[in-house]
C-alpha cells in the first residue's frame, strides 16, 4: 500500500509539472481524485477487507487525496495567474484617448420647480403632505364650503369616475381638509401639499388636463393676512429674485374669505411693462385668503377661536415665468434637444 501511494505522489508531481493550461489541470484532477481516479480506486475493494484495515486505508486514502487536492490547487493557481500577468503584459489603456460622453439625467423643470417650494417652506416648519389623487366628493368639494349645486363646482369641469361621489381631485385641497380632520380640531396646521390635479381641459400652450397644484395651509390662533403677505413676500423673493415686489389684489375664491390675487413684480420689465406682464407691470401667481369660517367648521375646527390662510400656486405657471418657457407642452415632452437646457436648477 505505501508503495503504491508514493507512486501516486510522484506520478501527480510528475504530471503537475508538464501542466502548462488549465486544460491540462482539468484531465489532472480527472486522473487521480475523479470518480473514476487512481486515488478513488484504493477504496473500490474495501468490502474485502477486516474492520481494522478498511480504517487505515480509508485514512491513508484520505490523506492522500487531501495531498493531491492541495498540490494540485496550487498548480491551477499559478497557472491563472501567469495567464493574467501574460494579458495585463499585452493589453493596454490608453489614458490620454477622450473619455466616452455620457448624457447625464437630472431633475425635469417641474420637479426643481416644486423642490425649490419645498425647500422654503419646511425652513419655515411647514410639514410636506400627500393624498389620494382619486377622491371623494366630500373632500373634494363639500367639506371646502362647495356644496352640492354650488355654481363654483361648474368652473372646475371635474373628472367624475363613478356617479357623483368619487372622481380625480380637481385641486390638492382636499388634502387640507383631511389633515385638519386628523388633528381633531385641536391642533395648529402648517402644510404645503403638491400634486398632481385633474380638469376637463383642452391642451395647449398654456392649459392641460393635468396638472401640478402645490397649496398650503396654517391654521392657528391670531393670523390675519399680513402673514399671508409675509409668507408671500419670502416665496416670491426667493424663486424671482431679492427685488421683487409682491401686492395684493381683492379677488373670490369659495374656500376663502377675504380672497386675494397675488401680484408679482414683471422679473423682465421690472415694472415698465412688457408682453409677459401684458404691459401692466406685474404677473398673477397665486390665489390665496383666510380660511372660509366655513370650511374651519367643517373640518372640526372652532371658527371663533381659531382662523388661518391657504394659498395655491400652479406649478407650471410658476416653471414658465421663471424659465421663459412659452409653451407648458415643453414641460411634459421627451425629446431631449427641447428640454435639456431647463434640466438644472441654476438657469436663469
Amino acid at each position: 500500500m505505501n508503495e503504491k501511494i508514493d507512486s501516486i505522489k510522484e506520478s501527480i508531481k510528475s504530471d503537475l509539472d508538464k501542466a502548462y493550461n488549465l486544460q491540462d489541470i482539468v484531465d489532472i484532477k480527472a486522473r487521480y481524485v475523479g470518480k473514476q481516479g487512481l486515488i478513488t480506486e484504493m477504496t473500490k475493494n474495501m468490502k474485502d477487507y477486516s474492520i481494522e484495515e478498511r480504517k487505515e486505508i480509508g485514512k491513508v486514502t484520505n490523506e492522500l487525496k487531501n495531498l493531491a487536492n492541495d498540490m494540485i490547487s496550487s498548480k491551477e493557481n499559478s497557472i491563472k495567474e501567469a495567464l493574467l500577468n501574460e494579458k495585463l503584459n499585452k493589453e493596454s489603456v490608453d489614458i490620454s484617448l477622450p473619455a466616452t460622453s455620457i448624457p447625464m439625467g437630472a431633475p425635469n423643470i417641474l420637479e426643481s420647480v416644486i423642490e425649490e417650494f419645498e425647500e422654503v417652506f419646511m425652513s419655515m416648519g411647514y410639514d410636506v403632505v400627500d393624498g389620494p389623487e382619486i377622491e371623494e366628493d366630500k373632500y373634494n368639494f363639500e367639506l371646502l364650503n362647495l356644496p352640492k349645486g354650488h355654481p363654483a363646482r361648474d368652473a372646475q369641469d371635474t373628472f367624475y369616475l363613478r356617479g357623483d361621489e368619487i372622481l380625480l381631485r380637481s385641486q390638492t385641497s382636499p388634502v387640507q381638509a383631511r389633515v385638519m380632520l386628523s388633528k381633531g380640531g385641536k391642533e395648529p396646521v402648517r402644510i404645503i401639499c403638491p400634486g398632481k390635479t385633474y380638469r376637463r381641459d383642452n391642451d395647449d400652450a398654456t392649459h392641460s388636463h393635468q396638472f401640478m397644484q402645490i397649496e398650503g395651509l396654517l391654521v392657528d390662533h391670531d393670523i390675519s393676512l399680513t402673514d399671508l403677505k409675509g409668507t408671500f413676500d419670502v416665496i416670491a423673493k426667493k424663486l424671482f429674485g431679492e427685488n421683487t415686489q409682491t401686492r395684493f389684489r381683492p379677488s373670490y375664491y369659495p374656500f376663502t374669505e377675504p380672497s386675494v390675487e397675488m401680484d408679482i413684480s414683471c422679473f423682465n420689465c421690472k415694472g415698465s411693462g412688457c408682453p409677459i406682464c401684458k404691459n401692466t407691470g406685474w404677473i398673477t401667481i397665486s390665489g390665496a385668503g383666510m380660511v372660509h369660517p366655513n370650511v374651519l367648521r367643517n373640518c372640526g375646527y372652532d371658527s371663533s377661536v381659531w382662523n388661518g390662510f391657504a394659498f395655491g400656486f400652479g406649478a407650471e405657471r410658476c416653471a414658465m415665468l421663471k424659465y421663459g418657457i412659452n409653451d407648458l407642452r415643453v414641460i411634459y415632452n421627451t425629446d431631449l434637444r427641447e428640454t435639456k437646457v431647463f434640466d438644472r436648477k441654476d438657469v436663469d
